[in-house]
């Protein structure tokens, strides 16, 4: 007793508490009040925990470990709590406290009301809010214009637009909060007669009140009212300009959401976030690059929300150097790569041709989920490393992460792209019977690849036959190329017909049919099929390679004579040609997929494929020791894969090229997918 009463607090002590603003003083008195016990004192520790759950401060931490000491908090202390938690995102938390606020015969009142359904509105957790809300009628606050307030927002915000409009309605006084709520959540569901007759009514409006409509038209996809009412509105904020952005983005419509943002006077990071993001899903990549690169011309201080949609940037460009770059930044400016960052700087590397670097990246986290593991066994699966990719995923079990549906379409490619048949068949029903994951199309679809690329054609075919949902094109594609691959014409005009009727848009099928007559030497079937892409309007694509250069990418296409190194490229051509002669290389002119008699006409058309003038560029420019990196848009042939693992051992260089399904790397003249691709 003695000892407690010497350190009861001070009239100072008191004070410094009460005049106490920042962080740093309220962990100095923290600390002072732990080390003499005064802690043990409620006027004090109830202080302190108001400190820390101050939004100025906001150490929710801290508030809650202060809070479980506390015999029996009061009330104002649990609102205070729940009110950090709701502020700090961590709603869940939020109604648990709540709860066991009530199990101690605590009643609630409207402070503690309107935050804890602010928490179930952030949840969408309508149920509970129903809960609380027969709660609330009980104790007596259902007139009260805040928690009735709340109430409408909760409702609004979940879609149940009735119960909004009936909470609405029995208020007394309809605050502005409460009219913004109702309008917000009629425009979202669509209802735009509603929400502007609400509109209408308001006894008055503030810059939000205007957003709300903006906001919520354009994301129901109602673009046009949204500009409408942008147009209309007496004053703009950061907020109306994004909202309206944000619906341009959505609606697909890039070009009026590029004139509104070079509009705007200032932006900020949400804007700029917008822009890029709505680039990238677009497939605009370059004009995504370009303005993260202007963003940081302005001093704009990237998040992880901007390197999320940059990282995909880069994997969609296939830019390396910018990949390295963007990673430099990264590191350099303090970006943790143990999350979703993680995943997408693996994924980065192995579409950009590096897979060692996403190697090391992976390597190099601590704490590795499920989405690390899968996007490294995808990636290894994607440059033929089959053998690593299985490896790791034995690894990612035996670590006691639990693959999910998307490990499994990795290690399913990875068998694809090795040939693995009956490991494929093995992955296939250890992820049904071992961990409960019900097959989707895309692992039939994996499954189908993997036994059309060793010519099971019969077992693809009953296998499509037996699924339990209609195939897609993507498999129906396989198996028609695998017909292609493996000359089974039958089967190749039964994929064919079924591709037509289902998806008769599908300008690859026609192509992939008429290659197949080609290498048949069926000319008439040939001019039939192109008949038909050319009275629906279907061109054949041409191949197309890039090659990075100094962060510029260099494109090529087939006969390609446009490059300003054109000189110098067919010179290289010619060497090539005559170190392959020399070597024994003889060309396969049955891939040449036009009706051409003289071979010489035929090897000539083989040389002048758009990643040999990639190579050629390659070996011209490229320091001697460095890859050479090629992305090609089509399918490699069989004498361009032939003639690339030559050169490989001829120039001692190693080259790498992504087709249109998976990488090769060439080295001393083997080829990483072992001749099966």
């Amino acid at each position: 007793m003695h000892s407690l009463q010497q350190h009861s607090p001070s009239p100072l002590h008191l004070t410094l508490l009460k005049t106490s603003k920042t962080h740093q003083e309220t962990t100095q008195l923290h600390a002072f009040a732990v080390k003499t016990n005064l802690i043990q004192h409620t006027s004090l520790s109830s202080r302190l925990v108001s400190l820390y759950a101050d939004p100025e401060i906001n150490n929710l931490r801290y508030a809650r470990s202060i809070f479980d000491q506390i015999q029996e908090p009061s009330l104002v202390l649990h609102n205070l709590i729940i009110k950090c938690y709701v502020f700090n995102q961590q709603s869940h938390e939020a109604i648990a406290l709540f709860r066991d606020l009530l199990g101690k015969s605590l009643l609630p009142d409207n402070f503690t009301l309107p935050c804890v359904i602010k928490g179930c509105a952030r949840l969408n957790a309508v149920e509970e809010g129903k809960q609380i809300h027969g709660l609330v009628l009980k104790l007596g606050f259902g007139l009260d214009k805040f928690v009735s307030s709340s109430f409408v927002s909760l409702y609004a915000k979940c879609g149940e637009m009735g119960l909004a409009r009936k909470a609405f309605d029995v208020m007394d006084e309809n605050d502005l909060v409460s009219w913004n709520s109702l309008i917000d959540g009629y425009a979202k569901c669509g209802e735009v007669g509603i929400a502007m007759e609400l509109f209408d009514e308001m006894p008055e409006r503030d810059l939000f009140s205007w957003t709300c409509l903006v906001d919520g038209f354009s994301k129901c996809g109602k673009v046009e009212f949204a500009r409408e009412i942008f147009d209309r509105m007496p004053n703009k904020n950061l907020v109306s300009w994004n909202a309206m952005i944000n619906g341009y983005m959505k609606s697909g419509d890039i070009e009026s959401a590029r004139v509104l943002f070079n509009e705007m006077e200032v932006r900020n990071l949400i804007t700029w976030n917008a822009m890029i993001a709505g680039f990238e899903s677009n497939g605009r990549f370059k004009d995504a690059f370009e303005l993260f690169e202007n963003m940081l011309d302005g001093d704009v201080v990237p998040n992880d929300a901007t390197l999320v949609s940059i990282l995909s940037t880069i994997s969609g460009l296939a830019s390396l150097s910018k990949g390295r770059w963007v990673h430099s930044y990264m590191v350099k400016n303090g970006f943790l790569v143990h999350g979703v960052l993680g995943t997408l700087l693996i994924q980065m590397y192995s579409r950009c041709g590096s897979i060692e670097s996403a190697l090391i990246v992976f390597r190099s986290i601590p704490k590795k989920k499920v989405g690390h593991w899968t996007a490294i066994i995808v990636g290894l699966g994607m440059h033929g490393m089959a053998e690593l990719a299985l490896n790791l995923f034995h690894e990612m079990c035996n670590s006691r992460v639990k693959p999910h549906a998307i490990t499994f379409i990795g290690v399913l490619n990875a068998c694809s792209h090795a040939g693995l048949v009956d490991d494929g068949r093995k992955y296939f029903d250890k992820m049904i019977n071992d961990y409960g994951i019900e097959p989707t199309v895309e692992h039939y679809g994996c499954l189908v690849d993997i036994l059309c690329r060793t010519g099971h054609l019969e077992e693809a075919k009953s296998i499509i036959e037996s699924m339990p949902m209609r195939p897609n094109t993507v498999i129906l594609m396989s198996l028609l190329s695998g017909a292609r691959n493996h000359r089974n014409k039958d089967i190749g005009e039964y994929a064919a017909h079924r591709l037509i009727n289902v998806a008769p848009d599908t300008s690859g099928c026609y192509v992939v049919l008429s290659n197949m007559y080609a290498a048949a030497g069926e000319w008439e079937k040939v001019s039939q099929v192109r008949e038909m892409m050319k009275k629906r309007g279907f061109k054949k694509d041409p191949g197309c390679s890039s090659i990075e250069h100094r962060g510029v990418v260099h494109e090529f296409i087939v006969g390609d004579k446009s490059h300003p190194q054109t000189n110098d490229i067919y010179s290289k051509l010619d060497e090539m040609r005559n170190k392959l002669k020399s070597a024994g290389h003889v060309p396969d002119t049955t891939h040449v997929l036009l009706c051409i008699e003289d071979e010489e006409e035929k090897e000539v058309e083989l040389e002048n494929h758009s990643e040999r003038l990639a190579i050629a560029f390659g070996l011209t420019n490229i320091e001697p020791g460095r890859p050479i990196r090629i992305m090609k848009n089509l399918r490699v042939c069989n004498d361009c894969h032939s003639v690339t693992k030559l050169l490989s051992s001829i120039y001692n260089r190693e080259i790498i090229v992504r087709d249109n399904s998976r990488f090769h790397h060439f080295k001393n003249g083997t080829c990483s997918c072992k001749d099966f691709w």
